[in-house]
């Protein structure tokens, strides 16, 4: 009998939408109309965060001009963002207040990855929104201050639609058939063993099931695209990206040095990094630290992977839906299954459908800098409520630290398959190493 783990809050949740209204469905359409409205032609120039020295800060991301872009930017998305607030019964100008912090502690995070030594250390945007509100979390009472607009899993849901403007089929395709076939590969065999291990150490199937995505996929993003599916419990999701995050730093700075000073070959590299780490940035931070062949190849099984989102959480809907209701002779119905879909999974489908098909190349190119930053924007603000939300002792004591064990234990497994099965596609093993320039 497994055994149910609890993760607990001292705080209290953000207001659930009332009834009859889809959380879902409303980061669909929040996202649906920033893009929009970009397409429409509301195109503001995106802020700049790249800077070297602090004497160059007031000339540079602290210029008039680029704060003027930034509130520009934030504008495009806190009043679509507002809206939805109210349709969830959000009370309107606590949020707005809220969401505007966020927003300016998000622009903060982006400010320190984007000094020349954050860069060189592949330290990301992620890892300082997260470290922000971390501090914030345990030193301040900022977290009840901002309230209801503390929603990590409602940002990234947002964030994740305007994701699919910029993973194109097109791409993908031209990327071949070695990045989508190691990242089907390893996320079977990663996915399979960290549930079996899971389950070895008592970790609620629920909480099995997250993690195991989280490891296999693409971290956060994956995580919140299981939990949809299962109709997951929210504070085990905060758990979830919390550990993610936290594991992904020292991942982040250690595997290139591996790779360097163990002599893996370039594109084996950058296989191996684009199959382990899990986020965009940290990828490509991550290969440039190796090389420029690294890079190339770490991109291409990422975007391999990044795609494999939807394709998951429709097999975990399924499955899990089977394996709940394998009671009932009706019970795992197509109806069911839609009804345990996770929409915003679909809105990132359809958008990346709509730009690889749809829209002129000239039309894609014009908004995909403003759309990056956009839905960096919403990543960010949902990375540091993921960290006000976090309690670090609760990543050890939940469960009596167990999950931590089963996620950890899966992370290793995940890295030196993955190593393998790079060697295998990329390194020559099997067939004719690729080149990326």
């Amino acid at each position: 009998m497994q055994q149910a783990v609890a993760v607990d809050r001292p705080e209290a949740s953000p207001p659930r939408a009332p009834r009859g209204v889809n959380e879902d469905w409303v980061a669909v359409w929040i996202a649906a109309a920033i893009i929009a409205a970009v397409l429409a032609g509301v195109r503001p120039a995106a802020p700049r965060f790249a800077w070297d020295a602090a004497a160059d800060l007031p000339d540079t991301v602290l210029s008039f001009d680029n704060l003027g872009r930034a509130v520009q930017v934030g504008a495009l998305v806190a009043i679509p963002a507002a809206v939805g607030a109210r349709l969830m019964g959000a009370p309107l100008l606590p949020f707005i207040g809220g969401f505007a912090a966020l927003y300016v502690l998000a622009g903060l995070a982006q400010l320190l990855a984007g000094h020349a030594g954050s860069t060189a250390l592949g330290l990301e945007y992620v890892i300082f929104a997260l470290a922000i509100g971390l501090v914030l979390g345990h030193a301040t009472p900022m977290r009840r201050w901002l309230g209801g607009a503390v929603q990590a899993e409602y940002y990234i849901k947002i964030g994740l639609v305007v994701l699919g403007a910029g993973i194109l089929f097109a791409e993908l395709v031209e990327a071949g058939l070695l990045g989508i076939a190691q990242a089907l590969i390893v996320v079977l065999t990663v996915w399979f063993f960290a549930f079996w291990l899971a389950g070895r150490l008592r970790v609620d199937e629920e909480l099995a099931a997250m993690l195991s995505t989280a490891v296999s996929i693409c971290g956060v993003s994956a995580a919140i695209a299981a939990c949809g599916a299962i109709q997951g419990d929210r504070k085990k999701l905060s758990y979830v990206t919390s550990l993610v995050l936290v594991v992904a730093v020292p991942m982040m700075v250690v595997m290139p040095w591996i790779a360097s000073a163990a002599g893996i070959p370039d594109v084996v590299a950058g296989a191996w990094l684009g199959g382990t780490l899990d986020t965009s940035a940290a990828v490509v931070a991550a290969g440039e630290m190796v090389s420029l062949q690294a890079r190339n190849a770490a991109v291409v099984v990422k975007l391999s992977q990044n795609v494999l989102i939807g394709v998951a959480a429709f097999a975990l809907t399924v499955w899990w839906t089977l394996r709940r209701d394998a009671s009932a002779s009706s019970g795992a119905s197509a109806a069911v299954i839609w009804e345990r879909f996770p929409k915003f999974v679909l809105g990132f489908l359809v958008v990346s459908f709509v730009f690889s098909f749809a829209l002129a190349d000239q039309a894609v190119a014009d908004t995909r800098g403003l759309l990056t930053a956009i839905r960096t924007a919403w990543f960010a603000m949902a990375f540091v409520s993921i960290g006000l939300e976090t309690s670090v002792g609760d990543l050890v004591r939940t469960g009596g630290g167990r999950p931590a064990a089963a996620f950890l234990g899966a992370q290793a497994f995940n890295v030196l398959v993955t190593l393998l099965v790079a060697y295998a596609l990329f390194g020559g093993w099997l067939l004719p190493a690729p080149v990326f320039n």
